[in-house]
């Protein structure tokens, strides 16, 4: 027996138009999944103040204070009494103390009265054309000018090679060379006024300090009277 079909039963005959429309919902589903946005949602939260209208200060309670009454002005005496000032006063006359040109000035001074001071002039002289030389101690029992001189160098070297002493800055950093002193022997006797040039400060003060170490000397004489003696001499500091 034949199995017979109705055409209009035939379940697969609407298959592809399913299909489409399934398709069309998916991918209808997925663009909007895709399109969604989310927003954040920001709560604000508004405070109120409340103010009332009617503001009341509780004002603290003070006390016044009630100082006295200041006293009364003095009442005028009754009676008035009048005193009778029967005292004589001098009167001081006032001499005028300008000058004009019929004044006469009085200026008569004895001569014994004026005291004359004699100041004295520092002198310099050199120490090559002075009459007496200053006098190192130890040269002192020789005669003439020229011994004393020469006896006046020799214990000049004498003294800088027994007070020389080489600045450790100077010898840690190599420094040498030749200090140029100036020296003044016054007219007592001691050293003043030193002056100092030489490449190195270190150098400079250790020339002063052996020159100011010299001994108190006798004073060089210009005719008779005692001046003062500039003397000069160089210093070197050599490394060997």
């Amino acid at each position: 027996m034949q199995v017979k079909k109705n055409p209009k039963a035939d379940l697969n005959r609407s298959t592809g138009l399913f299909f489409q429309i399934g398709l069309v919902l998916v991918l209808l589903v997925t663009w909007r999944a895709l399109e969604y946005k989310s927003f954040d949602v920001n709560e604000e939260i508004v405070q109120l103040i409340e103010l009332e209208d009617d503001l009341k200060e509780d004002v603290p309670m003070t006390e016044m204070i009630k100082a006295p009454p200041p006293p009364p002005p003095p009442s005028a005496p009754e009676l008035i009494e009048i005193v009778e000032d029967e005292a004589e006063i001098e009167e001081t006359i006032i001499e005028s103390s300008e000058m004009n040109q019929e004044t006469v000035i009085d200026t008569a001074i004895d001569v014994d009265d004026v005291e004359v001071g004699e100041e004295e002039e520092e002198v310099s002289v050199p120490f090559a054309v002075i009459e007496n030389v200053p006098i190192f101690p130890g040269c002192e029992k020789l005669t003439t000018n020229d011994e004393k001189r020469a006896c006046f160098s020799q214990k000049m070297q004498e003294h800088v090679k027994k007070h020389f002493r080489y600045p450790d800055t100077a010898l840690e950093l190599g420094i040498q060379g030749r200090v140029h002193v100036q020296f003044k022997i016054n007219r007592e006797g001691n050293i003043s006024d030193i002056r100092m040039r030489g490449p190195d400060s270190n150098l400079e003060k250790e020339a002063a300090r052996i020159i100011a170490a010299l001994p108190r000397m006798t004073p060089g004489k210009q005719r008779g009277r005692n001046v003062t003696v500039p003397y000069s001499i160089p210093i070197n500091f050599v490394l060997k």
